[in-house]
């Protein structure tokens, strides 16, 4: 039976976000959590014990036979809830993993494999990049540096250098769901911006376009402004944003009574979003696309050998998922010899001439070749639909957009800020033309 206690206790807990503490009779926290209206989460834990008999009882046989699921064996221990209330959903989450990390609760850690939690990591490097790594990657990696520590001959030149950097990095977490910190990432990246890729370039960078990192190495920032977004960041991932307020109030008056208006606006700017943070992925609990549920997006590709069996691919993306019933396959016409763009040109005008719905945004597999040519179809056709190019390297691994900083509709910008669902898409449109490209190549050596 839930005890009058801890009903006492859940009564009068507020409904607002925040953390919640779990202690056993010897004021020992067993758990940490979070949540978005802590009456409601914590209650949630109590809910199944309103009835007389399924109060469990520590010293149970079937407890001690461990017959017990390890959510009721942690209940049946609560004596005291405690709760620390948050301003934001985002400062819970970076709450509950500093007091995990400080207190190591029972059972918040016990039966987590190396894979449940995550960490963020910001990189020791001239310009750091924040990271995020899971716990066995940063086993791995602590091993590396025991190895090298007990080595004195030379360390093996391939591998990879980001290893030796998050070595001496600085770590934030455990958290509980990576998908949630993602998400608090990209909330925490639109007010102090960085610059994430291993290159030390911002060439084709999808982020640099959409203004999600500041552009370090294309001269567009200067490093003690870069090392201010860092400190932004370190100070929110510590809890310390009340701090990281006062600051930005001074230097907004600062830049004010040195009338640079434009730092001062900018120090403002800051303020404003740390005051409003918007967070409704994490208030959800849920992971959701980037696109509308109705939003169509069309990714295009083409295929063939050295102009030989040369087939392009249609595929549709409607709300982040793929709408396999409106794939079209063209076989090339009219294009001889290899002229990826000419094959392009043909595929899209035989699209247009069709009565299909038409979508908000099209991607073409391809650059600034490409993407001319598609604008210059859409225009003779005076058809006015967003388009942009994606070039890939050889291995398909990097994503280099080109168009993106002509669009201004701020769905569209979502979408290319995912750069997962981006891939995602351009990949099957690939995998599309790739398959078509094959089937029509076999049946010609079947038929010859």
């Amino acid at each position: 039976m839930l005890n009058a206690k801890i009903k006492a206790q859940i009564k009068q807990l507020s409904t607002t976000s925040g953390v919640y503490i779990f202690k056993n009779k010897i004021g020992e926290i067993i758990y940490v959590g979070k949540a978005t209206n802590l009456k409601n989460r914590v209650g949630s834990y109590f809910r199944f014990l309103s009835d007389t008999n399924l109060r469990i009882n520590a010293n149970d046989v079937n407890m001690q036979m461990g017959m017990v699921r390890p959510i009721e064996r942690m209940i049946s221990q609560v004596e005291k809830i405690k709760t620390i209330e948050t301003e934001t959903v985002l400062e819970a989450l970076i709450l509950e993993a500093n007091l995990i990390k400080k207190h190591q609760p029972k059972y918040n850690v016990e039966g987590k494999d190396d894979k449940t939690f995550s960490y963020i990591v910001i990189t020791k490097e001239y310009f750091p990049r924040v990271l995020i790594l899971r716990e066995t990657d940063l086993n791995s990696i602590k091993n590396l540096k025991l190895k090298i520590k007990n080595e004195n001959h030379e360390v093996d030149k391939k591998i990879h250098n980001s290893k030796f950097i998050i070595q001496n990095s600085f770590i934030y977490g455990p958290y509980t769901s990576n998908a949630q910190i993602q998400i608090a990432l990209k909330i925490i990246r639109k007010i102090f911006p960085y610059h994430s890729r291993n290159e030390k370039s911002e060439k084709g960078c999808l982020e640099f376009q959409l203004g999600l990192c500041p552009g370090p190495y294309a001269g567009a920032i200067s490093k003690a402004d870069y090392k201010k977004n860092i400190q932004g960041i370190k100070m929110i991932l510590s809890g310390k944003k009340k701090n990281l307020l006062k600051l930005l109030e001074k230097e907004m008056q600062k830049y004010s009574k040195e009338e640079k208006f434009e730092r001062a606006q900018e120090a403002k700017n800051k303020i404003f979003a740390l005051k409003h943070i918007q967070e409704i992925a994490l208030l959800s609990g849920e992971v959701k696309s980037s696109a509308n549920k109705d939003f169509r997006v069309e990714a295009y590709d083409i295929s063939n050998i050295s102009g030989e069996f040369a087939v392009g691919s249609m595929v549709v993306f409607t709300g982040g998922e793929p709408d396999k019933a409106q794939y079209r396959k063209f076989k090339i016409k009219t294009v001889a010899g290899s002229n990826d763009t000419a094959m392009m040109r043909e595929v899209l005008l035989r699209r247009l001439r069709n009565n299909w719905k038409l979508p908000d945004l099209m991607i073409l597999d391809g650059g600034r070749g490409h993407l001319n040519m598609g604008i210059r179809v859409l225009g003779e056709n005076s058809i006015a639909i967003p388009l942009i190019g994606v070039a890939k390297g050889a291995e398909r691994k990097k994503i280099e957009v080109v168009g993106a900083d002509n669009i201004k509709n701020k769905k569209i910008l979502n979408i290319l800020s995912d750069t997962k669902l981006l891939k995602r898409i351009t990949d099957e449109a690939h995998r599309f033309a790739i398959t078509y490209h094959k089937k029509i190549r076999d049946k010609e050596f079947r038929i010859s």
